[in-house]
């Protein structure tokens, strides 16, 4: 018999502490089983008269974590799925009928269905701890709250902030959801059961009116105003998601069914919302993310290897000062800046200090806290400070003599076990070790700019790297928030290399006559968040112009960049940071500068439509990442899914290239290539892609459903760590919608700090 999650104790006074214990498990769930195990609970407290009833975790850190995103790959239909949220919505319904009070007393996360059960109860009360925060993610799954979450939380804390918090996925803080009327009061984890009984004592709640301002509540109390607030939140989700995820516009649906039909319609509207979600494809890909970058988790991991505890990052740039930030501020560690001059350190420490001032202001983080992180990061023009350093990152420009020379004095001025990370982008990691006298020590730790925002790191090591150097730096980057793959060392790596056959393939088509802002809505409406030459302007061309001979050398023809760039780089027309590239840009906005095309030698003719255009950049991408798998370049296809679209934000609702591929069909998508390859001979599939068409083989093979731990939507992706980092929003504005898991590229962030130098050319 399988032990119930809950256990009921009654006090002298009639009140009844349940205590919610998922046997086994870190974290409490809600399984398949949840629903009879509390029908049998409320039938045994009805049978002792209780009085009040208080839910407390048996967990030391979380309360409910979410529900298992496992039990959904089971389901075989619509029709199960609907189950699913009907059973949610009838046990809660019981809660809501029972003749007394019930208190959810939450420490930890509160998040999914867990907030959901706590919606449920009469009264909330939480503990004013960091790690308590309440919220529903079910967003980043491509879900929406299928327990009566679109329905009860706009009773508490009003329609904006409701779907605020249920399109972003935001996890709201402990005082926020006081403030909000989320939770009825905030108290010491050392009193939050004596305050939850207190609560338990008073009686059946009544219903509240959510705590607003007088605009919100002008907005919120008319037909008129409620069809502005809807009106402007689809604005919104479509202008972000281009369409592509419909999650968001199916909570819109719910949260409206809330406020205009009779409650049995509302919350059936919400059930059939959810089950359509549960069968989409673009829920499954982004549950695939979810379920990997879970299990990526698991690998390289040697608890028994050496922390690293002090670090250092050479070279004071917009990369240099990005990965300070997060190794002092996410990570938690000591980091001594070098740069070749004083004003690079004070660039480097100004950066962390804008983003750390941002937060303070919005009351994230206090004036001590600020300081104290800040205190954390120091800087030199020399080496001093160097001598118990576990972790060298170099992050300078492109040049093998200045690297190899870093390595060399790393090893003079450093302990025998320090590791020296290159941050390079595209030189060889062995070329970079070739003369290190402790070659073990030597990896590549390839970041994305901007540092802080995206979430992947590719880890490079050579031949002779040793084990325990990968898992440190496996350890380490996942302490700075990031999601690492280990790649094969090789020029371009894994990110790079797809990347630059991508954006070339764009190039040639501008040269080709299809207009610039074209051939980027183009890749946007195929769902990247940006276009290639808009990425290009965000990177920097001459910074790919130095990258691209690197891996046409190692690589072949197929990299070569078109050689018409070169009049760009003379001009000085090097993108965003110059004021001009392919887009002119000032303070107020971006737009293309028509004397391109004359630089270019170009006439504007358009010839293709847009899906030709997306087909025959992607192709270019897809190619080369068959190519990488086949060549040992990434591990799996599961590796080359999260670093594309972490790296450089392939579209999620796809699933990532390997996905994507075996959605299309190897055979369509080599049969396509080889129509591509009739006028351009660098589309033709790669052999790999071919014998496999042949085949009929697949990346991904389908294997059985078997039981597992549950794994819920509380352990969000590194894309999702920040979602309470998201900007508060005009009231009528409604919200900013994260597509999840990948973090959209965001052009303006790149130029918040200061312009790039000498030590950020980096292709990123």
């Amino acid at each position: 018999m399988t032990q119930s999650v809950f256990n009921l104790d009654v006090d002298d006074s009639g009140i009844a502490v349940v205590t919610i214990d998922v046997p086994g498990e870190k974290m409490n769930t809600l399984r398949d089983t949840f629903a009879d195990d509390l029908t049998a609970l409320l039938d045994d407290a009805k049978q002792q008269s209780v009085k009040g009833m208080v839910f407390i975790s048996g967990k030391s850190d979380n309360f409910i974590a979410g529900a298992d995103v496992k039990m959904l790959d089971n389901v075989q239909s619509r029709d199960d799925a609907l189950a699913i949220s009907e059973l949610c919505h009838c046990a809660f319904f019981d809660m809501k009928k029972l003749p007394f009070p019930t208190v959810s007393a939450i420490h930890g996360a509160a998040l999914g269905g867990g907030l959901e059960f706590a919606l449920a109860c009469d009264y909330r009360v939480c503990t004013d701890s960091d790690i308590t925060k309440l919220g529903l993610p079910e967003v980043q799954l491509g879900l929406l709250p299928g327990g009566g979450g679109t329905q009860r939380l706009p009773k508490l804390v009003g329609l904006q902030k409701a779907l605020e918090w249920t399109l972003t996925g935001k996890q709201i803080r402990a005082k926020q959801a006081k403030k909000s009327g989320l939770v009825d009061d905030c108290v010491p984890q050392t009193v939050l059961l004596k305050v939850a009984k207190e609560f338990a004592s008073k009686g059946k709640a009544k219903a509240a009116k959510p705590k607003l301002d007088r605009i919100s509540q002008l907005l919120e109390s008319n037909p008129f105003g409620r069809n502005f607030i809807f009106k402007k939140a689809q604005e919104n989700v479509l202008k972000k998601t281009g369409g592509h995820y419909p999650a968001p516009l199916a909570i819109i649906k719910a949260i409206r069914a809330s406020v205009e039909l009779d409650e049995l319609k509302a919350y059936k509207t919400e059930a059939e919302g959810f089950a359509t979600l549960v069968m989409s494809s673009e829920s499954k890909s982004l549950r695939g993310i979810f379920f990997a970058t879970t299990e990526m988790k698991k690998e390289w991991r040697n608890d028994d290897a050496p922390a690293i505890t002090k670090t250092a990052v050479l070279g004071g740039g917009l990369m240099g000062a990005g990965i300070a930030h997060v190794s002092a501020v996410k990570a938690g560690v000591p980091v001594r800046i070098k740069d070749v001059a004083e004003q690079g350190i004070s660039n480097a420490m100004n950066y962390s200090y804008k983003i750390l001032d941002k937060k303070q202001k919005r009351r994230i983080l206090s004036k001590a806290e600020l300081q104290q992180t800040m205190n954390r990061i120091t800087g030199t023009t020399n080496y001093s400070g160097f001598k118990h350093i576990d972790l060298v990152i170099e992050a300078v420009f492109e040049d093998l003599s200045l690297k190899q020379g870093m390595v060399a004095d790393v090893e003079r001025e450093c302990q025998a076990n320090t590791i020296f990370a290159s941050n390079t982008s595209s030189l060889p990691i062995s070329q970079i070790a070739a003369e290190a006298a402790r070659p073990e020590n030597v990896i590549g730790l390839h970041y994305f700019s901007p540092v802080e925002k995206m979430p992947l790191v590719e880890i490079i090591p050579h031949e002779g790297t040793s084990e325990e150097t990968i898992a440190r730096i496996v350890n380490f980057a996942r302490k700075q928030g990031k999601t690492p793959i280990v790649v094969k060392d090789s020029a371009g790596f894994y990110v790079n290399r797809i990347l630059a056959p991508y954006v070339n393939e764009a190039a040639n088509l501008l040269l080709a006559g299809e207009p610039i802002e074209k051939i980027d809505a183009a890749l946007v409406e195929f769902g990247f968040p940006v276009g290639p030459l808009a990425l290009l302007d965000e990177v920097g061309i001459d910074i790919g112009s130095k990258i691209a001979p690197i891996l046409e050398k190692e690589l072949g023809d197929r990299f070569k960049a078109p050689d018409a760039f070169s009049r760009l780089i003379d001009a000085k027309r090097l993108g965003r940071k110059t004021g001009r590239g392919f887009y002119l840009y000032d303070k107020k906005a971006k737009k293309v500068d028509e004397s391109v095309y004359e630089l270019l030698g170009v006439s504007p003719s358009p010839r293709l439509n847009k899906s030709e255009i997306a087909k025959r950049c992607v192709a270019q991408m897809l190619n080369e990442a068959a190519r990488c798998l086949d060549e040992g370049i990434i591990a799996s296809p599961r590796d080359g899914d999260i670093g594309a679209i972490f790296g450089i934000g392939f579209p999620p609702f796809l699933g990532g290239p390997f996905s994507y591929m075996d959605k299309l069909g190897a055979n369509k998508v080599s049969s396509e290539m080889a129509t591509f390859a009739n006028f351009n001979s660098v589309f033709a599939p790669c052999a790999a892609l071919v014998a496999m068409a042949d085949a009929g083989a697949s990346f991904y093979q389908p294997e059985p459903a078997q039981p597992s731990k549950a794994v819920v939507v509380e352990q969000t992706v590194a894309a999702t760590q920040d979602v309470t980092d998201v900007e508060p929003v005009e009231a009528v504005e409604a919200q900013e919608v994260i597509v999840p898991p990948a973090p959209a590229t965001e052009a303006e962030s790149v130029t918040d700090a200061h312009p790039a130098d000498a030590s950020d050319d980096k292709v990123k």
